[in-house]
């Protein structure tokens, strides 16, 4: 299978049937064989890694990775290396905390007024970072018609709950008619107001976005599609017209970003990348630090580095090319946002604060007891 998937395209009748590509995704180590001249590192972590984790690459995803670069950075998120086997004490199965808040099987409720739902466990490719991947890695829980029910009584049982993220997995994995259906439950919800559905889909398998499924999207809003770039050869023609086909219809498109050591850590890159997804009107909304999910040290950068990376393109693009730095604390604290400071001293009266080429400007501060008034 995976020799045949090598040779085809987009050319290719097939090529555009997004089940298609689900059946012939790339799915185990002969499959990543026969298609890559695998390195030893990546030999390795497919044989520590079975029955593990889930393999996927849709041959869509496939075709975008160099397989003469064993550091290309497409091929970097979706092949396993044998650095994944290696669990440090300082993460976890359930990196933020998200059992301590799971009423039901399907819903996780952390913020007072925001509800994720599971919709399902499997994906169209299985990212090396994946936070969740305690479920996506299948087994851990049935997301059945039951799972939905019982999510939809709690839903109903707590009016504070206002907007609701569904995602899974993927969502978008379902039927057009699950989907609308699933939709149609929550928006009969007088409580809820907004609705996001998370996707990697129109990065992995932009076919899956189709005319009908943006019209399907737009009928229950306001709803919000929050999908996953993470490196500009992500952003094919195919990729941003799907994009594109989503806002078109109503839908607005954000983009979070995982900060991956490798793959996008550095300023250009991501500056590249932002711009590209602004241009297809896709708003560049999170760069997440990467979460302690168990076998991802080697995908993770530092704090630091991010903050740097940060204070890089602020002032070299435009504000909203620059997303909210996102650390997500473990042990289901949250999400923090962080920022370089620009502080450099504090003085009477005065606040010393440096701007984005490196220059210091003393700006006024007033004490809390000044209005203004000649004493």
């Amino acid at each position: 299978m995976a020799l045949r998937v090598a040779s085809l395209g987009p050319e290719d009748e097939r090529w555009g049937d997004w089940r298609w590509q689900l059946q012939n995704a790339l799915r185990d180590a002969g499959d990543l064989a026969a298609f890559l001249p695998l390195t030893e590192a990546e030999r390795r972590g497919l044989e520590l890694g079975a029955g593990v984790f889930r393999i996927g690459i849709t041959p869509y995803y496939a075709s975008l990775i160099d397989r003469a670069d064993p550091d290309c950075p497409i091929r970097r998120q979706v092949v396993p290396l044998a650095q994944e086997a290696v669990v440090l004490p300082t993460e976890h199965r359930d990196p933020l905390g998200e059992d301590l808040y799971r009423p039901t099987r399907a819903l996780v409720h952390k913020y007072p007024d925001r509800a994720l739902l599971i919709a399902v466990d499997h994906c169209a490719i299985y990212c090396r970072h994946c936070t969740r991947r305690r479920i996506t890695a299948g087994g851990e829980a049935s997301f059945d018609a039951a799972a939905m029910d019982e999510a939809l009584a709690y839903l109903r049982e707590h009016p504070g709950i206002r907007e609701v993220i569904v995602s899974g997995g993927d969502p978008l994995l379902l039927s057009d008619e699950r989907l609308d259906a699933l939709l149609g439950q929550l928006r009969s919800l007088p409580s809820l107001e907004v609705l996001r559905v998370a996707s990697r889909l129109p990065a992995a398998l932009p076919m899956r976005i189709t005319e009908a499924l943006a019209a399907l999207l737009r009928r229950h809003a306001p709803l919000y599609l929050m999908t996953h770039f993470n490196h500009p050869r992500e952003c094919t023609p195919e990729a941003m017209a799907a994009a594109e086909r989503l806002v078109d219809a109503g839908v607005p498109v954000e983009n979070q970003t995982v900060l991956l050591r490798g793959v996008n850590d550095s300023a250009e890159i991501l500056r590249e990348l932002n711009l590209t997804l602004l241009r297809h009107r896709v708003r560049p909304y999170y760069l997440h630090q990467g979460d302690l999910a168990a076998g991802t040290a080697h995908l993770r950068t530092t704090l630091q580095e991010g903050l740097a990376i940060l204070r890089e393109l602020r002032g070299r693009v435009s504000g909203l090319a620059i997303p909210h730095y996102a650390i997500d604390l473990p042990g289901g604290g949250g999400k923090v946002v962080l920022a370089p400071d620009p502080i450099v001293e504090r003085g009477e009266g005065t606040i010393t604060l440096r701007d984005f080429r490196g220059g210091a400007f003393v700006y006024p501060d007033p004490g809390p007891d000044a209005e203004g008034r000649t004493r």
